[in-house]
């Protein structure tokens, strides 16, 4: 049963008691600064609602967990070992104090644990399976697996138009805590009505061994490789490739979206899903942005960012059913054999002029759906060549046009190779920067964490520092800027 939750206003009023007082020095130059104005404007009076399902209604009341939840914050921020939570808060005044907690209120570990358990629910753990040999892929450089299932993006695609969600129980309560910050951070203003999100997995290894322990007496009788069932400590676990340091990794898949602030210059992610090793990212893609747009209506996401991974028929219909402009590299070179009415560069869809150079895009005919391209020349683009300028006498120059009808994932709505398609695919390293702060700005790809419910809890958890991160920001900023006035 879920007891006492002291309220963000109670709490702020704790923290200045304790720290605004003569026996303790505390200012803006003081180390600990940061995370402590993090826990003070992070307000948990929506999570009390958001994880209230996961109590009990009769039983011992569970108090403290407000605090608890920011005792797990301050500990990623900092970077501390789990062994190492509770004699720091024994020790260490400032801290206890920002976590809201009295020395005679600190929590055992046990019931940090049982906090996190009640969020992602409890691991699986030593599960006897067959042993996982370590697969040999035969991939070029920064080539991704291929799915598993041919076609299974079209199949999902058309199953999400009908309505049918893929629903994942961990999924579904870790975005529902994150929702609390991406709410305050709506609120604040760092994520607008209408985004653009960009979408990224990333690869995620697990502390715990791949080969797992023998419970065969085997090797008692000198016999060191058994096909025998082992002990595993991380039983949901699986081998997956890493494309960019072209090594296989047994692990997890993060798939997050997330989106850039430009006046703010922010990164934030907005959705988490931890899936098999194996998924290929486009599968996640659709079932992210289908859960997303679900879950914050509000949110409107005006183009999805991606990189070929997600370039497949079946992604830009489901975007054009959602009214979603995409912008997604191209997987794959067009054939040479070109079967569009004009020549197009193999790169980037662009309409080619008889003397080989690019037309310039010159915007859209709304009446006809189609897209208009100039003369290079005329535009001053380029200038008299081999065969330039003898195509068209008019001073208009030559003209041409495509139909995103001819192919909805080569002449997409925003022209790829145009000034403007290549300003937005800018924005996909947004998730990028916010994958790099997840497993290394907070420690997580060095800690090597096992069971995949705990490693979503710590991704979560670093998410919530990153949206902190971004309001703190913010506020020194406004801060800074009355002082100067």
């Amino acid at each position: 049963m879920l007891g006492y939750w002291r309220n963000h206003s109670d709490y702020r009023d704790f923290v200045i008691l304790k720290l605004a007082g003569n026996f303790c020095s505390f200012s803006m130059e003081h180390e600990l600064f940061p995370i402590v104005a993090k826990l003070f404007i992070l307000d948990l009076d929506p999570l009390r609602q958001a994880i209230a399902e996961r109590y009990s209604h009769t039983g011992r009341p569970a108090i403290y967990q407000p605090e608890l939840f920011r005792v797990v914050v301050m500990m990623s921020h900092l970077e501390i070992p789990t062994n190492k939570w509770i004699p720091l808060l024994k020790s260490n005044y400032i801290i206890r104090s920002a976590c809201g907690i009295l020395r005679s209120e600190i929590p055992s570990i046990a019931s940090v644990y049982d906090f996190i358990y009640r969020i992602t629910g409890r691991e699986k753990k030593f599960i006897v399976k067959r042993t996982k040999r370590k697969p040999s892929y035969k991939l070029k450089k920064g080539e991704k697996l291929p799915p598993r299932h041919p076609g299974i993006t079209q199949k999902l695609a058309d199953k999400l138009v009908l309505g049918r969600r893929f629903k994942d129980p961990l999924a579904e309560s870790i975005n529902s805590i994150l929702a609390v910050i991406v709410k305050q951070s709506y609120m604040a203003g760092i994520i607008s009505p209408n985004i653009n999100a960009s979408g990224d997995g990333t690869c995620v290894e697990t502390g715990a061994s791949p080969y797992g322990k023998s419970i065969c007496g085997c090797k008692s009788n000198r016999v060191f490789n058994c096909d025998c069932p082992r002990r595993y400590s991380d039983p949901n676990a699986s081998w997956g490739w890493d494309s960019h340091r072209e090594h296989p990794f047994y692990g997890y898949t993060g798939y997050f979206l997330s989106s850039h602030d430009k006046f703010h210059k922010v990164d934030l992610p907005i959705y988490l899903r931890l899936v098999d090793a194996r998924r290929h990212d486009s599968v996640s893609a659709l079932i992210a942005l289908s859960e997303f747009l679900d879950r914050y209506p509000q949110i409107k996401i005006d183009t999805f960012i991606s990189d070929s991974a997600s370039d497949n028929q079946a992604t830009y219909e489901f975007l054009r059913w959602r009214n979603i402009e995409a912008v997604i590299a191209l997987g794959k070179p067009l054939k040479k054999e070109s079967k569009y009415p004009v020549p197009i560069d193999y790169t980037d869809a662009t309409p080619v002029c008889p003397s080989g150079n690019k037309m310039v895009y010159w915007g859209v005919c709304p009446s006809q759906s189609r897209l208009k391209w100039r003369c290079p020349r005329v535009l001053g683009k380029v200038g008299y060549g081999s065969g330039c300028g003898s195509c068209n006498k008019s001073s208009y120059g030559r003209t041409v046009y495509t139909k995103p009808e001819w192919d909805i994932r080569v002449f997409c709505n925003i022209p790829r190779g145009t000034e403007r398609w290549n300003e937005i695919m800018k924005e996909r390293t947004a998730s990028e920067r916010v994958n790099n702060r997840i497993l290394n700005d907070y420690g997580f790809a060095i800690k090597r964490r096992r069971g995949k419910k705990r490693i979503a809890f710590f991704i979560l958890i670093a998410a919530f520092n990153i949206h902190l991160d971004a309001q703190l920001k913010i506020q020194l900023k406004e801060h800074h800027d009355n002082l100067v006035k």
